[in-house]
């Protein structure tokens, strides 16, 4: 091997070992595991709570005599996570979509089946969230968390008489204080339940009324929004609102003195979960099944349940004395409503996957509701 092809090599080795410790490979100083997350989603340690990161590290290394450095990225819409782990740019050991991103990445191949003999906390789930149509096989995916889909509302400016159901986020009176998703999925969703219909149809006269509901909708907003909605509902500027039930609580906590924040459930509306999962890309994968199992554990899965305020499919957490006093009665009524079979009540009203036909055929529909 003459000396230029030897230092070719050498430069390709060095680029290569460079590469591969960004990607979560070993390091010097141990194990490199690559969470990739919603924001906001995980008991941090701010304000004395737990940190769970931190208390990971700290229990593997007492575990298994190794340190490990949970390197702790976020994401703001299945979409973006979605894109770019399908570039192939970056790799992740854990990532936590929604059930319908679960869905399509099980079946473009992008998630590893899990090896269930290293996640024996997996026996906390409770049975109502397993066999569901994102994951029937139950292979891919560890339940995180679940919620629906509600309306907030200023009961010091709404009418007791005008609340229930979706018509509320139609309602006249409140001209101007109306605020509805800045997306198309949640925004299609809440008139297709008004109005009773499938969210899950492939019926474009469907969807073509779903965006003649939406336009007519659009003299009454404030605006379309995502987390603009907390300061909005927070400081009073906004009085009617459609959000998710685990938000509801920190908009109530920050609310100003003269706001007074309620919520309820329409009769029909989104229940969604969202799940630990591996892409097929992963580094480490038993590592990254060890790090699901600790979040299944008692301590930090009630921390990280208190923390994010969204209900919780494990029953190490809603059976929880301690988590149930913290949460208070209001939060455990919100959250655990009654509704029967959990597993019932999500196949029938669940927003599920659309093909791609119709998802560009709503992307068009979205453009023209924004433009109007």
């Amino acid at each position: 091997m003459n000396k230029k092809f030897l230092a070719i090599f050498l430069a390709l080795v060095l680029i290569l070992c460079v590469n591969l410790t960004g990607c979560g490979s070993v390091t010097s100083n141990g194990l490199v595991l690559n969470v990739y997350n919603w924001g906001e989603y995980i008991s941090d340690g701010s304000e004395g709570s737990f940190d769970t990161i931190h208390e990971f590290e700290a229990w593997y290394q007492e575990t298994y005599g190794q340190p490990v450095k949970v390197n702790y990225s976020t994401f703001a819409s299945n979409e973006d996570m979605y894109s770019k782990l399908a570039s192939g740019a970056v790799s992740y050991d854990v990532i936590i979509p929604s059930d319908y991103m679960v869905e399509r990445m099980r079946k473009e191949g992008m998630l590893a089946p899990l090896n269930f003999d290293n996640i024996p906390n997996y026996k906390n789930i409770d049975d109502g969230f397993k066999g569901l149509y994102y994951d029937p096989e139950d292979q891919y995916s560890v339940p995180y968390t679940y919620g629906m889909v509600g309306v907030i509302y200023d009961a010091n400016v709404v009418d007791p008489a005008d609340v229930g159901g979706w018509n509320l986020l139609w309602n006249e009176k409140y001209k101007g204080k109306i605020l509805q998703f800045n997306n198309s999925r949640d925004a299609f969703g809440i008139a297709l339940y008004k109005e009773g219909l499938d969210v899950n149809t492939t019926d474009r006269a469907v969807w073509d009324k779903a965006c003649a509901d939406l336009i007519d909708q659009h003299h009454l907003l404030y605006g379309l929004v995502m987390d603009e909605i907390f300061n909005l509902m927070e400081a009073g500027e906004a009085a009617v609102g459609s959000y998710y039930a685990g938000d509801y609580f920190t908009m109530r906590d920050a609310q100003a003195k003269d706001v007074d924040l309620q919520f309820y459930y329409p009769e029909r509306t989104n229940l969604y979960i969202d799940a630990m999962c591996i892409p097929t890309s992963a580094q480490h994968k038993e590592l990254a099944e060890i790090f699901i199992n600790y979040m299944l554990s008692e301590e930090p899965a009630v921390a990280n349940a208190e923390y994010t305020g969204y209900a919780s499919p494990n029953r190490a957490v809603y059976e929880s004395e301690q988590y149930q006093e913290d949460m208070g009665e209001e939060a455990m009524e919100i959250l655990y409503p009654e509704m029967g079979n959990f597993a019932d009540q999500y196949n029938k009203y669940a927003y599920r996957n659309l093909d791609v036909d119709t998802l560009h055929y709503i992307n068009d529909l979205w453009e023209n509701v924004k433009i109007n």
